[in-house]
């Protein structure tokens, strides 16, 4: 079904008409720099929402990119704004808006929820009367989403949890698919749409939408930073938005997970992990130990499945029936755990990091 909101696809770039967000017009060519107006604080002062909007000269998709949807997950905050240096944008064929920090008041707090401790991630699409949390929810996805033709949105692990760089999203879409494909991370999840979340709202609306995880919350992440800026990038070529590159090394060989599983902790105690993220692991093998303080007694934490580790708790101190790995189960690992050595590899002369200094 097509869909309606979508911007009128045109043949020429004076047939472009403006993008309208909030109260201004901005025309085919320009980069706008804007706040959207929000609910003011309680000591009167205003908290809006920033964008920054490119439009090329010439038609094509029109992208949406968030990060801090969950207000502590930072890495895609990190992510956005390497992507807004790059030279190639100059170039752009149709529109790329970029919203770095969508839960300001979460980010400021370095915590995940809004003041009214609801999760905006399963409020949309939120109510213009509604809760604070669901008035967000409304006003990034009308004056947002609504108006994009596909979209990326940028996540991290939780407090004390870290993920390895995935892509997560509805792969009975094929364009979605495409999408997923194209981002070029060694592990792709088929993930069920949530009740309340964005790739929900957006699937409705007809709009891949495509939902990157990758390192913790709170903290920065080399690794996963550089994957997704490169991700996005190779997004934006595969949808005709950025020129493809000529000669270009062969990318990772993406692989769809058949299904993921929790390994959770029987006792509690004092974890000692020994299997890294991204380890490629056998059903039934030692992948961490938990003792008490005394070390009186230890007990074994096997792999539930075979698979890759694709998260995993980075506290030592945990507690009966927590979550410790988180592994995925491909049909070849051997496949998945190969491109997650070649994603862990920083390649020193990659052009789209060549003005930035690796964090570590």
């Amino acid at each position: 079904m097509p869909n309606p909101t979508r911007p009128r696809r045109v043949e020429k770039a004076d047939d472009i008409p403006p993008l309208r967000i909030g109260e201004v017009d901005i025309p085919a060519g320009a980069s706008t720099r804007l706040d959207l107006p929000f609910a003011r604080l309680y000591t009167q002062k205003s908290m809006t929402l920033p964008v920054q909007v490119i439009r090329g000269k010439r038609p094509g998709p029109v992208l949406f990119v968030s990060a801090a949807i969950h207000g502590d997950e930072i890495n895609g905050v990190e992510i956005i704004r390497r992507l807004l240096r790059l030279a190639q944008l100059r170039k752009l064929h149709g529109t790329l808006i970029a919203v770095p920090i969508v839960n300001v008041h979460g980010f400021i707090h370095h915590t995940r929820y809004l003041p009214d401790r609801r999760d905006l991630n399963r409020t949309f699409p939120g109510s213009e009367k509604g809760s604070l949390t669901a008035r967000l929810a409304n006003l990034f996805l009308e004056e947002i989403v609504s108006k994009c033709s596909h979209g990326i949105d940028l996540h991290t692990g939780a407090i004390h949890r870290e993920n390895l760089p995935q892509i997560r999203a509805n792969f009975d879409d094929p364009d979605t698919l495409a999408m997923a494909r194209a981002f070029a991370v060694p592990v792709l999840l088929n993930s069920d749409l949530r009740d309340g979340s964005l790739r929900q709202v957006a699937d409705e609306r007809g709009i891949p939408t495509l939902l990157y995880e990758a390192g913790e919350a709170l903290r920065f992440n080399e690794v996963a930073i550089r994957a997704g800026v490169k991700g996005i990038v190779s997004v934006m070529r595969h949808l005709g938005m950025l020129a493809p590159t000529r000669g270009a090394k062969r990318e990772l060989d993406a692989v769809v997970a058949r299904s993921s599983t929790w390994v959770r902790a029987a006792e509690s105690g004092i974890l000692r992990t020994i299997r890294p993220l991204g380890a490629r692991v056998r059903k039934g093998e030692v992948i961490g130990l938990i003792a008490d303080p005394m070390g009186d007694r230890e007990i074994e934490v096997q792999a539930s499945a075979g698979g890759i580790i694709i998260g995993r708790m980075n506290l030592p101190l945990v507690n009966e029936g927590e979550g410790l790995f988180h592994i995925a189960r491909f049909e070849s690992p051997r496949t998945v755990e190969e491109g997650v050595e070649r994603l862990q590899v920083m390649d020193p002369n990659d052009p789209l990091h060549e003005d930035e200094y690796p964090l570590v």
